[in-house]
């Protein structure tokens, strides 16, 4: 067999029944092996079912999953396809891997997770998928943060309640000593939505005394920003928590 013929019989391999892909796949497998090609035949396979994941093609996902494409297959970036569908928001595409079990926690070179980059974009279908998938709650990304602190910072107001239906940590500090409630104080524009999430932070039991690296706490930096809202319940909880 030379690597035409072997490229031929890839292609011929999505025109027979399960049962006979099955086994014309380990014979594919086995010629690859054979003729040195299988790093590539691995490579373009990871390259078309992420890049089907991207685009959103569910009927080509679907093809080359039924074909006996790894779903965990990944990228040159170490990107699974349902990474790369969670990027692009492709909700169907990401619910069909995951029905056939891919890794919500499966991160890349970047240290994103399905996972955790839903969380930190607001993708919220995917997000909820992820978690009733067996998303690890206790996963970091490259900050040392929780999916609930991206979440915070950038003011996915749902994307926050979803979270705090869980059993996250929700005074997680990450590698800048900050918590989602700090995060979304420092970093939030305090506006209607970030004194949204500083409430249902607040309301959830974080740690409002609990300070940064420096030693500033919630309150210092709210009332540095003028953020008066915010600043004020606040104020109010720290009376509530007092012995």
């Amino acid at each position: 067999m030379n690597q035409r013929r072997f490229g031929r019989g890839v292609s011929s391999a999505l025109a027979l029944t399960p049962r006979r892909r099955a086994l014309h796949a380990w014979a594919l497998a086995a010629a690859a092996v054979a003729l040195g090609v299988w790093p590539r035949a691995r490579a373009a396979e990871a390259t078309t079912l992420v890049g089907a994941a991207e685009a959103g093609d569910v009927a080509g996902l679907r093809r080359l999953l039924d074909a006996g494409t790894p779903v965990d297959t990944r990228d040159r970036r170490r990107r699974t396809a349902l990474l790369a569908a969670t990027h692009a928001n492709r909700v169907e595409a990401a619910r069909l891997l995951i029905e056939h079990g891919a890794d919500v926690n499966a991160k890349d070179d970047m240290q994103d997770s399905p996972f955790l980059y839903a969380a930190a974009e607001g993708r919220l279908e995917i997000l909820r998928l992820t978690l009733a998938a067996g998303a690890d709650l206790k996963s970091i990304n490259r900050y040392g943060g929780n999916a609930l602190i991206p979440a915070a910072h950038h003011g996915h107001l749902e994307t926050v309640r979803e979270l705090l239906k869980t059993r996250i940590d929700i005074d997680h500090v990450n590698r800048l000593g900050w918590t989602a409630l700090l995060e979304a104080i420092i970093l939030g524009d305090g506006g209607t939505t970030h004194t949204e999430i500083v409430r249902l932070l607040v309301a959830h039991g974080a740690n409002v005394n609990l300070p940064d690296a420096q030693g500033v706490t919630p309150l210092s930096h709210a009332e540095r920003r003028a953020q008066r809202p915010i600043a004020d319940i606040l104020r109010r909880a720290a009376v509530i928590a007092r012995p």
